[in-house]
């Protein structure tokens, strides 16, 4: 096996990972997460009670909200992982900015948001943008390999002509 393969495949398997984490955390916000956290409630600056007598409608609305963003989280989870065991063992065109984007909008974005809003989870979030990149950079560095390998024998064969 040489260099190029363990990349892809090391890649390959990042971002799968990284799919499963997400459609668990789409599951999480579909049917466990509760609608506000000891962190929504510092943030607020407002007790459960408090925000249950002025606003009783509250958490049936954000149990919607949650399950519908559960849904489109769990559902890239599910892109990433197609993408993942299809898409990166070919090098595919457009893989890595398809990557990339998908990684920038939602990982490293809820990483970020979390930080700014310093969230209890704030560290253990950051983790899956850190795996992302990772993965980002070793399926680059497959490619980069891919393309000096392939120049190589063409080098070889034009110095012996």
């Amino acid at each position: 096996m040489n260099g190029q393969s363990a990349l892809r495949r090391l890649s390959m398997w990042i971002f799968v990972a990284c799919g499963i984490w997400l459609v668990g955390l789409g599951g999480y916000f579909m049917f466990a997460r509760p609608p506000l956290l000891p962190e929504d409630l510092r943030y607020l600056g407002s007790s459960a009670i408090q925000v249950e007598m002025l606003l009783p409608q509250l958490a049936p609305w954000l149990r919607n909200v949650f399950t519908v963003m559960g849904g489109f989280i769990a559902g890239s989870g599910v892109l990433t992982i197609f993408v993942s065991v299809r898409a990166i063992p070919q090098y595919l065109q457009g893989t890595a900015a398809a990557l990339g984007i998908a990684g920038v909008l939602t990982v490293v974005t809820m990483s970020v948001t979390n930080f700014v809003l310093d969230s209890d989870f704030k560290w253990l979030l950051l983790a899956p943008a850190i795996a992302w990149l990772l993965g980002f950079l070793c399926y680059a560095a497959g490619t980069r390999a891919e393309q000096v390998i392939a120049v190589v024998p063409q080098i070889n064969e034009d110095v012996q002509k």
